[in-house]
């Protein structure tokens, strides 16, 4: 390799992409047909942002050189602008290079396992991410991704083992302890609240504060502590919600969007609409979405893609908009209208690079879709939806209890009780309408039915899929398949009834809740 790409590279690694770019782009100028120095140049557009830019280079580093380095930063990028079939391509690609032997670095395998459970595929990531830790122990990141890929391909005993390597060295890593928290439920005789509390009160950064409190509060849950845990919640929340610029306000223009260009989605024309017949879970978050997906995806005709974002991306490139959010009201507005046969093909297209190639039904279980039902049972004519429903007070707890992914604008309700109830209310307004607009649609599932009545209800859920009978539906918690929802535990356990009713420990502390429900006229 010439001096200034070494140079280049050494550039890169130390993290100065500005200047990597300048060398990369003077070496390209030089030699069109370098290989490393189109590589070196993607990778440094894409590290300052432009990842389009980016992007162009990297394809034409893969054209001129199969690697699997560069494969792996291809998908990478790919993945980032949502071209998820592409991003499958490329990690086809980088198998085939690594298969005839091609050596790599820990980053690059630790890049492939990213991407891989970026598609949902944490048993294909799992290899890589052992890899990179092999060559790199002494990088904990790498050891992270190693330890919560193991957690959701269900080997709780070795991803525990691997918390706790990298808990020895780095003691106060907090996404380490929040992880370690949710593998198991602990015991009185064995958990980690007394090194808890002692990490939090050791640190003052907010982000480490958030994880290690949702890990204590649900630890300390766990032993029997329930109002110590609520406490701790309470605590926790409040600090959070004070660093975020949330106003409800902003949602409720939302649902009110949805309601308003129902209208305009509920005529336009609807031209070569898919034949294919997924299955929708929808609903609140944390009340049962995952439990139904286990149970319909223990079906041998049925399998699971996760939590696809792949409608709301559809509804997105139809409207046309540059809005920063996939979903408001300007892209609702723009997009009513369109030919929502063309928004179903595009939904079946993004979401193909998350199925197997196989003639089974598919699960989309993004709970969120329960604000695009009455554009999917047109778009999708086929496709089946189930909408899980729990009781209101426990739909607070649970959202409450729950730590969802920070960056998303999808959960900033849930840090405060008040909120979460005003954003049921509108949750339980719209799924009306929808039944309402799209009569026989929607079959709503209730929590307490799954838990009190398994067999009936499940026979209910498989009539409603135009699925036949399997008793595998009720031994849901033998399901090998990976599981990435904070539900991971639980779903592998048969079904309880120690969550039903659950709010009634935290009755007084939730009284905000019980007062937006009461104005709604909503019983609880």
């Amino acid at each position: 390799m010439k001096t200034e790409l070494l140079r280049a590279r050494s550039l890169l690694k130390a993290g100065r992409p500005m200047d990597t770019r300048s060398v990369a782009m003077a070496e390209t100028i030089r030699n069109p047909a370098s290989a490393e120095a189109r590589f070196l140049l993607g990778v440094s557009e894409a590290m300052l942002g432009n990842i389009r830019e980016g992007l162009t280079h990297l394809r034409k580093a893969t054209d001129l050189k199969r690697s699997a380095e560069y494969y792996a930063q291809l998908a990478r990028c790919l993945l980032m602008v949502r071209q998820d079939r592409d991003a499958r391509t490329a990690l086809q690609n980088a198998e085939q290079c690594l298969a005839v032997g091609e050596r790599v670095d820990a980053l690059t395998r630790d890049t492939l396992g990213c991407a891989y459970a970026r598609l949902g595929n944490h048993t294909e990531s799992l290899p890589h991410f052992a890899a990179a830790v092999r060559i790199q122990p002494e990088n904990t990141q790498f050891r992270y991704n190693h330890a919560i890929a193991l957690s959701f391909v269900g080997e709780a005993a070795e991803s525990e083992k691997a918390f706790e390597r990298l808990l020895t060295q780095e003691p106060h890593n907090a996404r380490a302890h929040h992880g370690l928290a949710g593998l198991r439920r602990q015991t009185a005789e064995c958990n980690h609240v007394p090194r808890l509390r002692a990490v939090r009160n050791a640190t003052q950064d907010p982000d480490a504060r958030l994880l290690l409190g949702y890990a204590l509060a649900k630890e300390l849950e766990d032993i029997g502590e329930a109002a110590e845990s609520f406490r701790c919640l309470l605590d926790v929340n409040k600090e959070y919600r004070r660093r975020i610029t949330y106003d409800f306000a902003s949602d409720g223009e939302i649902f009110d969007a949805i309601e308003a260009s129902w209208s305009q989605f509920a005529s336009a024309p609807v031209t070569h609409a898919p034949k294919d017949a997924p299955i929708f879970i929808i609903g609140m978050p944390r009340t049962g979405t995952t439990l139904v997906d286990r149970i319909l995806s223990s079906h041998p005709d049925v399998v699971s893609a996760g939590e696809l974002q792949a409608f709301p991306l559809a509804v997105k490139a139809a409207s046309g908009t540059r809005t920063r959010n996939v979903l408001d009201p300007e892209t609702l507005f723009y997009a009513a209208g369109k030919d929502l046969g063309g928004i179903g093909r595009s939904y079946m297209e993004r979401a193909a690079s998350h199925v197997p190639a196989t003639p089974k039904r598919f699960i989309d279980k993004f709970p969120g879709n329960f604000q695009y039902a009455g554009l999917i049972a047109r778009a999708l004519p086929h496709a089946a939806i189930i909408c899980l429903r729990r009781h209101p007070m426990d739909t607070v707890v649970s959202n409450f209890k729950n730590l969802f992914a920070t960056t998303s604008r999808y959960y900033q309700y849930s840090y405060d009780i008040q909120e979460i109830a005003q954003y049921y209310v509108r949750f339980d307004r719209l799924m009306k309408f929808w039944q309402a607009a799209i009569p026989n649609r929607i079959l709503e599932v209730h929590y307490e039915d799954l838990v009190e009545k398994q067999e009936e209800t499940t026979r209910q859920i498989l009539e409603h899929c135009n699925l036949q009978w399997s008793e595998s539906c009720l031994t849901f918690h033998e399901n090998t398949s990976p599981v990435s929802t904070p539900s991971a535990a639980q779903v592998r356990r048969p079904i309880y009834r120690d969550a039903v009713a659950r709010w009634r420990r935290y009755e007084n502390a939730l009284a905000p809740a019980r007062d937006v429900f009461d104005a709604a006229g909503i019983p609880v």
